[in-house]
């Protein structure tokens, strides 16, 4: 069966990259189509491997960050691509909403989607553009044109997986469509190999892009007011104003790692005390589970998909961010004696070894010939 992955783009590595990079695992013979490849990015590194094929657009949305301001090409930039060649088509689809492309009367399209475009149904993006308002009203006009080709386009799919019962909800209140729910894949029995004999220090950890509507700015804040040290790990992303920003609120609770690697992240996560997440509808929060393979609990938003990964026995939830809520939280944190494989069994729930069982079960449904496809 002949097989092509479309990404939309390849810029940071993010939870979305991550899944990317499990399906170049499972189909290291498909190419990967996306709207454009950054060279030497974070994401550009994972996939030196693999064929990517950009756009004719690529070479004027890598310019600076041209790719959001002209994020009303995206129709013409999927439309540009001919898969019609192949037999299946998996996307991976997020923002900038990857589907609208040719194919041939009997490929068959399975849509892994992160979430639908928060920014055109209203939900907190990362970079906050619309805070400006000449932004906002360019917004408006281009997301009215941009939603109905979402709409359009999504009739299409053959198959829809949610990257949870979060964003399967969405998936069915703005597309109409049913969906199946594969959690994304965490690489829990690494996680937990690295991570023996970690010792806990005395310190709180953010793990995200330096991006907005991850609470990272008011988790900055609560560390000031209620004196608790923090760890934040992650790089910039896009038109994000947040990185500028975070100098003004730094102290000495405060220490900013940077980007790591996946080993170096995995010890940190063993170390804290707790992993703070405080992102409002997030659509899954792959952090979250990966912190619980290291045995460490959480303390999240009660919202998104920390609902579906956070239980009681791993973590505490939320109901708003405030100082009070996260005092209570912490002190029910260290009053609490936690169970440290109890944690791990949760994160188990979602490893990466499931995902690809998942999945393969559902291209199986479209094989054309020969047998099926082994996990």
């Amino acid at each position: 069966m002949k097989i092509a992955l479309v990404h939309d783009y390849i810029k940071e590595f993010g939870g979305a990259e991550r899944v990317l990079k499990n399906l170049t695992e499972m189909f290291p013979d498909a190419p990967i189509y996306t709207a454009f490849s950054v060279k030497n990015s974070t994401a550009d590194k994972e996939f030196r491997n693999s064929k990517i094929i950009e756009s004719p657009f690529a070479p004027i949305l890598k310019i600076g960050n041209l790719y959001s301001p002209l994020r009303f090409l995206i129709p013409v930039i999927w439309g540009s691509f001919d898969l019609s060649s192949y037999d299946l088509v998996i996307t991976s689809s997020s923002w900038y909403v990857t589907r609208g492309f040719k194919v041939g009367q009997n490929t068959k399209i399975i849509c892994y989607c992160h979430t639908p475009p928060r920014w055109l149904y209203g939900y907190e993006t990362s970079v906050g553009f619309t805070k400006y308002w000449p932004v906002k009203l360019y917004a408006k006009i281009v997301g009215k044109y941009i939603k109905k080709f979402d709409y359009k386009t999504a009739q299409s799919i053959d198959q829809f997986i949610a990257n949870s019962k979060n964003v399967a909800s969405r998936i069915k209140n703005y597309y109409q469509k049913d969906s199946i729910v594969i959690y994304p894949p965490i690489d829990v029995e690494n996680i937990i190999k690295t991570t023996k004999g970690v010792k806990k220090e005395n310190h709180f950890l953010i793990v995200s892009r330096l991006v907005g509507a991850k609470g990272i700015e008011k988790a900055i804040e609560l560390s000031n007011k209620l004196n608790f040290k923090l760890k934040i790990i992650g790089e910039s992303a896009g038109f994000s104003y947040l990185k500028s920003h975070l100098s003004d609120l730094k102290s000495g609770n405060v220490e900013f790692l940077g980007r790591l690697s996946d080993e170096e992240l995995y010890k940190e996560y063993a170390k804290a005390k707790a992993l703070t997440a405080l992102a409002k509808d997030e659509d899954f929060g792959m952090t979250v589970v990966e912190a619980q393979a290291a045995g460490t609990p959480i303390i999240a938003f009660n919202s998104g998909g920390f609902k579906e990964t956070v239980t009681s026995d791993t973590g505490v939830l939320i109901d708003e961010i405030s100082e009070k809520s996260l005092q209570e939280a912490i002190t029910k944190l260290e009053k609490t004696k936690w169970n440290k494989e109890k944690i791990i069994a949760n994160a188990k729930k979602f490893s990466k070894e499931k995902f690809k069982k998942q999945m393969i079960e559902c291209v199986n449904k479209y094989r054309v010939e020969g047998g099926v496809l082994d996990a």
